[in-house]
């Protein structure tokens, strides 16, 4: 979808702040219609429950995600949704930079990471045995510690508190805060709710990268609008 649209859209630069925005929803619309199929022109997050067969109770919590997912500062990928603006790129091709830059394994790849380590532990029923396993072999534990928050990633909590998790999904959150010290974070909440909602193994990361394309598109309008220049500089030391 979005490398179609960057084919088809116009450039971003020198456009009118609302063309811009109605641009922006229309990719949301086709973003989200590939990722949860057509239907009803629903919420976003009542579309994606709705292919994920959520109950209506639950599609708050989808809600919740899709929100803390929009922005969170710049990143890799944001960046590279500006680098992008600032060639006069369509909206749809700096968005498709930036998911092409979150599917590293330093980016959205830690989701992927945390989904792995929840399946792990629930299939063993035993948090803190796979926990110990992994940090003996010399293996970081996903989903624990943020460089930004050295008091606990703010962003886990709204969504874990809201959750109300499972006890034996909570035994993976205490687990890892116990042995490695450090508080769970967002790719941590992302897979635990999609345990907890019993979502395709994919929903965590899907459910970051549609949030986040929200947050993607609007600096890549403000990118387009402020015509500033992105450049950086390297010096060759052979």
């Amino acid at each position: 979808v979005l490398a179609r649209r960057a084919e088809e859209d116009a450039a971003a630069m020198g456009r009118m702040d609302k063309a811009l925005r109605r641009e922006a929803a229309s990719v949301m619309n086709e973003l989200v219609d590939a990722v949860a199929g057509g239907g009803p022109r629903l919420f976003l997050h009542q579309r994606l429950g709705r292919a994920w067969k959520t109950v209506e109770r639950d599609q708050a919590l989808l809600r919740r995600a899709l929100v803390l997912s929009a922005d969170h500062e710049l990143d890799a990928a944001t960046l590279a949704a500006r680098a992008a603006a600032s060639t006069r790129a369509p909206l749809a091709a700096c968005a498709l930079a930036a998911w092409s830059a979150s599917t590293g394994p330093d980016c959205g790849g830690r989701i992927t990471q945390a989904v792995e380590f929840v399946a792990e532990a629930r299939r063993a029923n035993d948090a803190h045995g796979v926990a110990r396993r992994r940090l003996s072999q010399g293996l970081a534990l996903p989903g624990f510690g943020h460089p930004f928050y050295p008091e606990g990633d703010p962003r886990a909590r709204a969504l874990i508190e809201a959750a109300g998790l499972s006890a034996d999904l909570q035994d993976v959150v205490d687990a890892g805060e116990q042995l490695t010290g450090e508080a769970a974070n967002f790719d941590l909440a992302l897979a635990l709710v999609g345990r907890h909602l019993d979502l395709p193994k994919d929903a965590p990361f899907a459910l970051f990268a549609v949030g986040r394309t929200v947050g993607w598109l609007a600096h890549a309008m403000e990118q387009a609008s402020s015509g500033s220049p992105l450049r950086a500089r390297v010096r060759y030391v052979g």
